[in-house]
């Protein structure tokens, strides 16, 4: 009797712990335009796109990519874990204080524009602008909220459209 309830303790304590663990984990789907480019991601070749990444890097951790095919312009960029609350990881929290260093993760999925070589300074010059133009709508929606002319909600809303154009 008391083997069958020390093999429910150590099962329960068992999965318990696997579940907390499961949740430290965090993935996104890294593609591009055109597809089938060559992805490095912290100056490793991991493979082609489109590209399912996943890691237990703790909050903030940021990762360098960069992105290579014939006939394109070599494209970098970045990505942190700081992108999205993971709302299990937080629950875990409460409960054991580790928990709290896995608390943000990578976005489901994002896309990366090649240009190609000797591309047209008119695309990229539109590519900039489109940019330029995204961060000054986020700022211009920051200080609103900041004014308390809008309240979080509206500005969470706005600033996903904004960032989803």
């Amino acid at each position: 009797m008391k083997t069958i309830h020390s093999f429910k303790k150590i099962a329960a304590v068992s999965i318990s712990t696997s579940i907390l663990f499961a949740s430290c984990a965090s993935k996104t789907m890294i593609q591009s335009n055109p597809s089938n480019a060559k992805l490095y991601i912290n100056e490793e070749y991991v493979g082609m796109t489109p590209f399912s990444y996943k890691d237990t890097k703790i909050v903030g951790s940021s990762n360098d990519v960069k992105l290579e095919k014939e006939g394109y312009e070599t494209f970098y960029s970045s990505f942190s874990r700081s992108e999205k609350a993971d709302v299990g990881a937080i629950i875990g929290g409460v409960f054991l204080l580790f928990p709290f260093l896995w608390t943000m993760k990578y976005k489901d999925s994002r896309t990366y524009e090649l240009l190609p070589v000797g591309g047209t300074p008119e695309k990229k010059e539109a590519l900039t602008n489109a940019s330029d133009s995204k961060a000054k709508r986020l700022r211009d929606l920051k200080q609103l909220l900041d004014e308390e002319v809008i309240t979080k909600a509206e500005f969470e809303k706005e600033k996903e459209k904004i960032l989803n154009e």
